[in-house]
């Protein structure tokens, strides 16, 4: 099972609109069996995500300089402009 951690400033709002829409979107493609989705903040996650914790990681925040090519940036996702982009990259990080 592949897991997918969404993160964002808090940890709380917009971390949980994108996971909201991800998870649809999993459903939608029928991948949801096949992903683990979880939320937090940066600051909680970003050793994890230097340490490749993760399968996949969207940030609808800025992260630091060390994990800026493991983040697929989310605020697409957020706001539906380029959402496809982001799903798509999100499509092909699962193999898919």
């Amino acid at each position: 099972m592949k897991t997918i951690m969404i993160i964002c400033g808090a940890g709380h709002a917009t971390s949980t609109v994108v996971r909201t829409k991800v998870e649809s979107w999993l459903k939608s493609e029928g991948l949801a069996s096949e992903v683990e989705v979880k939320q937090s903040s940066i600051g909680a996650q970003a050793k994890d995500i230097a340490a490749d914790k993760y399968d996949i990681v969207i940030s609808t925040t800025q992260v630091p300089e060390n994990i800026k090519d493991k983040v697929i940036m989310g605020l697409g996702l957020l706001t539906g402009f380029g959402a496809e982009q982001g799903f798509a990259q999100v499509k092909e990080r699962l193999g898919k």
